[in-house]
């Protein structure tokens, strides 16, 4: 029974991960949100059909391999059940790399729409498919490469294939699905203990009374949040606390309190006192839902644009307010994705952080939880005081937000040394009076003690007093802008420091970070491969990583919010 669940436990994540890693995205009002649990706690959907042939040939090569972690993993089991999963998944990462093999070898269509949600604790994945055989094909290939063969089941109208997951003479069963249907393939288990309806509700023959689509949370989520239509996923948090701390509260908690009742034994027993029941439901009520819907989007001419947001929802209004109280200053320049090779902000009020973290300390502690792990956790945080921070953020008083970027960089190998041929890069500190902050820290940097800071905004040369040899080529300069302390070497910095001037320094944001992983990486790998010296191949795929990558993290009224952009190019 334990290796039942296993199985269980694997597919599902396995299978939801595998998924959502594809970005493999009809409109909202479509019907297999009829047969979707309003209470599913788990739910991810691209309505939209998405470009899957165009996506693929956007996707740089490097993101076509095959991990290699996976590959030795499964490769290394002779388990007919692993080796057939292998082969499924080593097909699949043979035909991307390029799309149209991909939809060829697959039978899909050039543009998909699919599905990720949970029947309680049972998986279930749709996508479109334009050729069944092909499909099948690929099946059929993976059981004759394993040695794992399937059982031809009928349930209603819907024809599918079982594959046995469970050892042979185990109690219980689970059985891993396949089956194609008006267009739709389906991916889900099949379970000797769990209800016997949740198949047909997975299959699409049986609808369930309360559904998503009648609840209208799809909508509700767009209109709130601003979301494109294309895809919406969320985590139901409210709907994991009543699993895991009532024994029917919804479908999971009848399901695992099933499996609980099999396997003798219950790791959630501590937390279905009433007391913990009423506590974290509370605590679930303010953090309702974990949120990802799109906000940008673009396939086209072997590039991709997908711009998502995440937002943690909170109903804790002293908590938002504590941390929209600690919103620091981002430079606009960190918040550009093609400019620069790396950048980094961190937007943080300091005279404001300990007071912050006091006010979200004092709610974390009111009330006093009643719930054993809460009660452990409050005995813990009131041996601490958040207070003894102020310690420690008195020398910066008056910081608004500190950033480095990185514009531009040259390797050169010098006999059997590399070294640096040339740095573009620039960090900054922002705060209401730098230049009285530069003069408390110059008494604990003796290599600063005869630099004087210009208030005119002119520049200092750093060269002597950060002991700069002339051969590294690096001409470190000084200067404040405005509200802004800043150090840099290179002409791009140098004008992007002019320009802070004029920047002053509102809260806008937690934290910034923006990558170009083709600029970060191509200078070692030339200068590794003009060295002769081997280049190992996880690292060879990096050379041609031509993606970008944009995130930022900000408080709203909603919650916690954490925006990314992505863009690939494979021309």
């Amino acid at each position: 029974m334990k290796k039942a669940l296993v199985a269980v436990a694997i597919l599902a994540v396995g299978a939801g991960g595998y998924w959502a890693m594809q970005q493999a995205p009809k409109s909202v009002d479509n019907q297999v949100l009829a047969y979707v649990p309003a209470d599913t706690p788990l739910f991810s959907a691209q309505f939209e059909p998405f470009p899957i042939k165009d996506y693929i040939d956007a996707l740089p090569e490097a993101q076509k391999q095959y991990p290699a972690e996976m590959k030795a993993l499964l490769s290394e089991d002779d388990d007919p059940r692993a080796q057939f999963i292998f082969r499924v998944l080593e097909r699949y990462f043979d035909a991307s790399k390029d799309g149209q093999q991909l939809v060829d070898t697959f039978g899909l269509p050039e543009k998909i729409t699919s599905y990720f949600y949970t029947l309680g604790v049972l998986p279930v994945i749709k996508l479109d498919i334009a050729n069944p055989q092909h499909f099948w094909a690929v099946l059929d290939k993976a059981e004759a490469d394993s040695g794992l063969t399937h059982t031809a089941k009928q349930l209603g109208e819907v024809k599918y294939r079982a594959y046995r997951l469970t050892d042979e003479g185990e109690n219980e069963q689970v059985d891993l699905v396949f089956a194609i249907d008006k267009g739709m393939l389906t991916l889900t288990l099949e379970t000797s203990f769990l209800e016997p309806e949740l198949l047909e509700t997975a299959l699409g023959l049986k609808p369930v009374q309360d559904s998503l689509a009648k609840a209208g949370t799809v909508d509700e989520i767009i209109k709130k949040h601003g979301f494109k239509k294309d895809s919406v996923s969320y985590i139901n948090h409210q709907e994991l606390v009543k699993a895991i701390t009532t024994l029917d509260g919804n479908q999971m908690a009848r399901q695992l309190t099933q499996i609980f009742k099999l396997i003798h034994d219950d790791p959630f027993v501590e937390l279905r006192s009433q007391a913990c029941q009423s506590e974290l439901a509370g605590i679930a009520a303010n953090w309702p839902r974990t949120i990802i819907g799109y906000t940008d989007f673009e396939v086209k001419n072997k590039r991709a644009k997908i711009g998502f947001s995440t937002v943690i929802e909170s109903n804790n209004q002293v908590i938002l307010g504590a941390l929209s109280q600690m919103r620091g200053f981002i430079p606009a320049h960190t918040k550009t994705i093609d400019t620069g090779v790396f950048s980094m902000a961190l937007g943080l009020d300091v005279n404001q952080f300990v007071p912050s973290i006091s006010k979200i300390w004092d709610d974390l502690l009111t009330p006093s939880y009643q719930c054993e792990p809460l009660a452990q956790l409050q005995g813990e945080m009131e041996g601490q005081s958040p207070a003894m921070l102020g310690m420690f953020t008195g020398m910066a008083n008056g910081v608004k937000g500190v950033s480095f970027s990185l514009l531009d960089y040259a390797l050169e190998q010098d006999t059997q040394q590399i070294s640096l041929k040339d740095l573009d890069a620039i960090t900054t500190l922002t705060a209401d009076d730098p230049a009285t902050l530069f003069n408390m820290v110059k008494p604990f940097a003796p290599e600063l003690a005869n630099v004087n800071l210009p208030s005119d905004g002119s520049t200092v040369d750093l060269g002597a007093a950060l002991h700069l040899p002339p051969s590294l080529g690096v001409r470190a300069q000084m200067a404040l802008k405005g509200q802004h302390l800043t150090i840099y070497t290179g002409e791009k910095s140098k004008a992007i420091a002019d320009k802070l001037t004029a920047e002053k320094p509102t809260a806008n944001g937690l934290f910034s970070m923006t990558a170009d992983y083709a600029k970060l990486f191509t200078p070692a790998m030339n200068l590794m491969a003009m060295s002769g010296e081997p280049i190992p191949e996880e690292l060879e795929a990096l050379k041609d990583y031509r993606t970008q990558l944009k995130v930022e993290m900000d408080i709203n009224a909603k919650g916690i919010v954490i925006d990314s952009l992505v863009e690939t190019r494979n021309d």
